[in-house]
């Protein structure tokens, strides 16, 4: 790092778990982001100031105006515009020091295989579960740590499914697609706003402590938010032995 970026990163730099050495890092990964929408617009804006060097976005969407309640990272002259752009431009004012990389199309196994393989964390911020599939199915295939969140109304959770470790629950061992899943998009169910800024922050936080290997993540751990009364509730989430996911 240069004189100028070890001023810029310095508040991060006095924290002994980061140090100069952690710092680099961040500067060296590479982060994938699926969506750049109520969840990806805090997670990408933490992520770049905190200088993690690489950030991929990939979304197929462009700004409408009903997006602008909660995705931050937009406004109003992103109207119409791709969320990618749109988002790589807001970025670029926030670290020009970083590289940024748009990619404007709604990821499908085949590009999420490509994507992730590159990846060194995927940050889910998707908002449907047929996505959500398909990215854990991708970071199975390259083993590579997943940091999931989802918001509806005044309900949030996260998690992490670290699959660069055996013993790691995958999203399917969560939510098998099996299952009885019901997608409640919020142009139906609506949204609270700052619960997408809080889900992803953490799913910030969670991605820059697994790429830095500190403290305890969220990893075989789902945290539920309760926006109307601000509970937090924790539930532990098992690998299964016969997911069909991860233990092929």
């Amino acid at each position: 790092m240069n004189d100028h970026q070890l001023l810029r990163y310095s508040r991060h730099i006095l924290l002994p778990e980061i140090d100069i050495e952690g710092q680099e890092k961040l500067c060296q990964s590479r982060v994938l982001i699926i969506g750049a929408g109520g969840l990806g617009s805090p997670a990408l804006m933490y992520l770049a100031a905190s200088g993690v060097g690489n950030l991929i976005i990939c979304d197929g969407d462009q700004v409408d105006l009903t997006n602008l309640q909660r995705q931050i990272i937009h406004d109003n002259h992103s109207i119409g515009l791709a969320k990618t752009l749109s988002a790589k431009k807001a970025l670029a004012k926030i670290n020009p020091e970083i590289n940024i990389t748009a990619i404007q199309e709604k990821a499908d196994a085949t590009k999420l295989l490509h994507l992730t393989a590159e990846a060194d964390v995927v940050l889910d911020a998707s908002d449907n579960f047929a996505t959500r599939s398909l990215i854990n199915q991708a970071c199975v295939a390259h083993k590579k740590p997943l940091i999931s969140g989802a918001v509806v109304r005044f309900e949030g959770q996260v998690s992490v499914f670290d699959l660069s470790q055996t013993d790691s629950p995958c999203y399917h061992c969560l939510y098998p697609m099996e299952g009885e899943q019901e997608d409640m998009p919020c142009a139906i169910m609506g949204v609270f706003s700052p619960i997408a800024g809080i889900i992803g922050c953490v799913q910030a936080a969670e991605t820059i402590k697994t790429l830095l290997n500190i403290g305890d993540s969220l990893n075989g751990r789902l945290l539920l938010l309760d926006g109307l009364t601000m509970n937090w509730r924790e539930a532990k989430v098992n690998k299964d032995p016969e997911c069909p996911v991860c233990q092929m």
